[in-house]
């Protein structure tokens, strides 16, 4: 077997290759034929009942079929699709041929005004995008925005309130490693699928499509698979404190199946990512424009640095470069690492010590662009402290 890797839970993908105009088949579980007879947890399928059992240890919180009796109704399958131009022949002497692909992937509802929540790869250059509550509905949608950096996007349907069951938000801040957790969503296409299993981990970093870092990723044993994309995980009061996003699989083939290693976007991230695409279309992200690496003993004896501890800056742009602070001049390898040598130093963001490179970038997250960020740092020996404001990061 290969190297374990992540790979995004891409929704799963029916390459349906179709000349405009023609016909496009979805054969449910059929097209799909034996799904493996190996799984690390029970799943539970929708059927034409409302009701789903798991077994799971017992918690404090709401029986797992209430979880899904109460939620299950708020999650969608989503229906992406795009038409690409493919060549008619390798010489490119005939006209190229349309042919049309379509992607499913899950979301849910946020609130009574139709707007859904889901993954940006899920829709990512699609130019239609259905949702269905069951098998028997299919409602157009509409892209409200979408944010690559969080691989967030937001939808937006037209249907009634009362009809529409929007699912409530936790707090991924207060989410421990061990606490149990539910995902609801469409592996394989099989709707509204339930499956449990606890926190493995949080402040995970994953990456997104534009291979931007999203920090706090929750990490989780729940199976989650390709076409669970988008879709809602849950804690044992029913909240929803993550999207759930990426699987690690088994081997190099990114298609392979869950290996009890997934990965779900913070719901305290989404919530904030979400509400600004509703009111502007859009995400901004603060930008600070400073690589650095952290500090070792080796580096510090080496160079005669004036601390042991902090983040040796490298380079500096934008907002960083505006306030004066300086990155290396020098490039030299330590002990197999590369390293500018001869900038600043940053010591602490907002009175808070920083050794790590993931603790500047946590600090980031927390402001907006215009916000004051005060960074005491070293510059040539000599301790300083500078106010940025902060950029947008584009």
């Amino acid at each position: 077997m290969g190297p374990s890797r992540t790979s995004p839970l891409r929704a799963f993908e029916l390459l349906v290759v179709a000349v405009v105009g023609g016909g496009l088949a979805l054969g449910g579980a059929a097209l799909f034929g034996d799904l493996g007879s190996h799984t690390t947890i029970q799943q539970i399928t929708r059927s034409s009942t409302t009701n789903a059992s798991v077994t799971a240890a017992p918690t404090v919180g709401l029986a797992p079929e209430r979880i899904y009796s109460q939620d299950s109704p708020g999650v969608v399958q989503i229906t992406a699709t795009s038409v690409t131009q493919v060549p008619s022949d390798p010489f490119g002497l005939l006209p190229s041929t349309p042919e049309t692909e379509q992607s499913l992937g899950s979301g849910f509802v946020i609130d009574r005004a139709g707007h859904i929540v889901t993954n940006y790869h899920v829709i990512a250059g699609a130019q239609k995008v259905q949702v269905s509550f069951s098998s028997q509905d299919q409602l157009a949608a509409t892209v409200v925005g979408s944010d690559k950096s969080t691989d967030v996007a937001v939808l937006k349907i037209d249907a009634h309130s009362r009809a529409l069951t929007p699912l409530p938000l936790g707090d991924s801040d207060a989410v421990r490693v061990g606490d149990p957790v539910y995902a609801i969503g469409n592996p394989f296409g099989l709707d509204r699928t339930f499956t449990a299993g606890v926190v493995s981990a949080v402040g995970r970093q994953i990456t997104a499509p534009n291979n931007s870092p999203v920090e706090n990723a929750i990490q989780t044993d729940a199976a989650i698979n390709h076409g669970n994309s988008g879709g809602p995980l849950l804690n044992d009061e029913g909240r929803v404190i993550g999207v759930t996003s990426q699987i690690q699989t088994g081997s190099n083939d990114a298609s392979s199946g869950n290996v009890g290693v997934g990965f779900a976007i913070p719901i305290n991230t989404v919530r904030d990512i979400a509400s600004q695409i509703i009111s502007t279309g859009k995400a901004q992200h603060a930008f600070l424009g400073v690589s650095a690496l952290p500090i070792t003993s080796q580096v510090a004896q080496l160079f005669h640095l004036p601390t042991t501890k902090g983040l040796l800056v490298q380079q500096v742009s934008g907002a960083a470069k505006s306030a004066g602070i300086k990155g290396g001049t020098t490039s030299v390898v330590v002990s197999g690492e590369s390293y500018w040598v001869g900038g600043d130093i940053i010591t602490k963001i907002d009175g808070s010590p920083v050794t790590t490179y993931q603790q500047l970038v946590t600090a980031i997250l927390t402001h907006k662009p215009g916000d004051k960020l005060s960074i005491e740092l070293w510059h040539k020996n000599a301790k300083k402290t500078v106010t940025v404001t902060l950029g947008a990061k584009s």
